[in-house]
């Protein structure tokens, strides 16, 4: 079989050593005749893995003492509700830095328990995605909590600075950037990422949260949501998603073989160069985000002549160059490429690309 390169945005690839582990271990998980899929969440053997796989997160973002890491359900919409469930009452406001289609979707949400207000928008500058920072005297210090996305897996948009928020805790959602370079969890009020593109398959959410901010959920909030539930219980009030979380202990393992997340940001900031790169160096390729804001994770980029993105998505595909089809509210193709994807991954797109431009330029 030809080697494959998964694109896909979410669930997206993982490690092939990872898969390849947990193939060996599938049907008989620590010599015990069956799969970790089939085991108590409260049997002594996947409490183990659980309290590794925390640590060995908490060692790969230096997370501080007085922050809880939950692990939990709902993927990044359920944690757009549990936020303003936990962090906010019904007459609070809520700000918010719209970056794109993920964190107008956590506004939309937010404003079903809340006040939501946008402090910040997409602009454009040299014609361009742009996103400017707002200023500090802007934030509004009664708020709730301020929220923002540093990356938008649909626009490719993404930032390295933080928000200033004076004394308004900051809440990230960090589900396409997270494990993908070093990150100060301390500046942060509330740290929330889906597991399905830097962490580990579907199901699962990791949420990292300073103590101070737990205890506070409104009555009606639903158990599964409660942070303070999932704090006292270590995550395991409800049956968690097993699988996925014994998954994400191996990448997170394999992180640290690798390096940890500095290692990644190296590589990661390799990929995205020759990739854009490739883009710049053509009028046949192009992008619509401002050089300032482009995503390391994902790779949004559109043909001269629309026309040939059939033709290119089959032939990429028939390549071994899976999912690149953009966002339907975006068009043309997207490119992710997230901490599993290798150096040889973003080679084999460019030559593609290349020889395709050659042929159809």
């Amino acid at each position: 079989m030809k080697e494959v390169f998964n694109f896909s945005a979410g669930p997206a690839m993982l490690p092939k050593e990872v898969m390849e582990k947990a193939q060996s271990e599938f049907t008989n998980w620590r010599d015990l005749g069956c799969s970790v899929m089939e085991v108590s969440h409260r049997g002594k053997d996947f409490i183990e893995i659980a309290a590794k796989a925390e640590q060995d997160l908490r060692d790969l973002l230096s997370i501080p003492s007085n922050y809880h890491v939950l692990f939990t359900h709902g993927g990044g919409r359920g944690q757009f509700a549990a936020v303003p469930l936990n962090l906010s009452n019904a007459n609070d406001t809520s700000l918010h830095l719209v970056s794109g289609s993920w964190s107008k979707g956590a506004v939309d949400e937010a404003n079903k328990y809340n006040h939501a207000k946008v402090v910040g928008e997409v602009s454009e500058k040299d014609g361009c995605h742009y996103v400017a920072q707002p200023q500090l005297s802007d934030i509004d210090q009664s708020a709730a909590y301020y929220h923002f996305c540093p990356n938008e897996t649909v626009d490719g948009i993404a930032f390295d600075w933080l928000p200033e928020s004076g004394k308004v805790p900051l809440v990230s959602d960090m589900s396409s950037t997270i494990l993908s370079q070093p990150l100060d969890v301390a500046k942060h009020g509330v740290i929330y990422a889906g597991a399905q593109k830097n962490i580990g398959p579907s199901g699962l959410s990791v949420v990292i949260i300073r103590e101070d901010l737990v205890g506070k959920a409104r009555k009606e909030t639903p158990s599964i949501f409660d942070y303070a539930l999932a704090a006292k219980s270590d995550s395991m009030y409800n049956t968690p998603p097993t699988f996925s979380w014994y998954l994400a202990g191996l990448v997170f393992e394999w992180l640290k073989d690798m390096g940890g997340v500095d290692a990644m940001a190296k590589r990661n900031a390799e990929k995205a160069a020759l990739l854009y790169s490739a883009i710049d160096s053509s009028d046949f390729y192009s992008s619509k985000v401002h050089p300032d804001n482009r995503s390391k994770m994902n790779v949004p980029f559109h043909l001269a002549n629309a026309e040939l993105d059939g033709l290119f998505l089959r032939q990429s595909q028939e390549a071994g160059l899976l999912a690149l089809k953009g966002h339907r509210s975006v068009g043309g193709m997207r490119a992710s490429i997230y901490n599993a994807m290798p150096v040889e991954g973003i080679v084999a797109l460019v030559e593609f690309m290349r020889e395709f431009e050659r042929v159809n330029g």
